[in-house]
């Protein structure tokens, strides 16, 4: 059950209603995260902004969604892990693939490195060594890349712990269980 309910842009104030019609207008949805966060338009603002601002950038949508899915697994995010199954597909990965991302592995050996760096920065909570830093450049990443990576840690964060103390109803299709590895 919702902890924080949902904005209903029926009844919404001008600004929020307009926000989620622009949503709903780019998306032909409004994701239960955003009409949640809607509940401050500045919290919905600052989240698109930053979604965009990252998808501006040079990472992949397919890397982001593994990012995403990292990170939802790490921290325990039922909705995101769901939300980012569904969108991790549109950006192109198989079932197995958003699985393999959930645990930190890729067939590819760059994104595997790139997922491991991500729930690496989750566990420790962004404190991590020279060593974990030239991995990620080792295998190919910039300097830029690897902001672009944390940046997508620090969103993914930011929705995990919005989720979980709203208890924003997932909307997604429901992820599979992951199988014991």
């Amino acid at each position: 059950m919702p902890r924080i309910q949902p904005v209903n842009r029926d009844t919404a104030p001008p600004a929020t209603a307009e926000l989620l019609a622009n949503v709903q207008k780019k998306l032909s949805v409004v994701p239960n995260l955003i009409s949640t966060m809607a509940q401050s338009t500045a919290v919905a603002t600052a989240y698109l902004g930053f979604s965009q601002a990252l998808a501006s950038g040079a990472l992949s949508a397919r890397l982001r969604e593994q990012i995403a899915l990292v990170v939802g697994e790490t921290n325990g995010c039922d909705y995101c892990v769901s939300a980012h199954t569904a969108l991790g597909k549109k950006a192109g990965l198989t079932e197995q693939e958003t699985c393999d991302a959930r645990r930190a592995t890729a067939s590819d050996e760059k994104e595997s490195l790139a997922l491991q760096f991500a729930r690496q920065i989750v566990s420790s909570r962004g404190v991590v060594a020279d060593e974990d830093v030239e991995r990620v450049r080792k295998a190919g990443y910039t300097d830029g890349e690897i902001a672009e990576i944390v940046a997508n840690v620090a969103l993914n964060i930011f929705t995990n712990y919005f989720n979980h103390v709203a208890g924003t109803e997932v909307d997604f299709p429901v992820a599979p269980e992951l199988a014991a590895a």
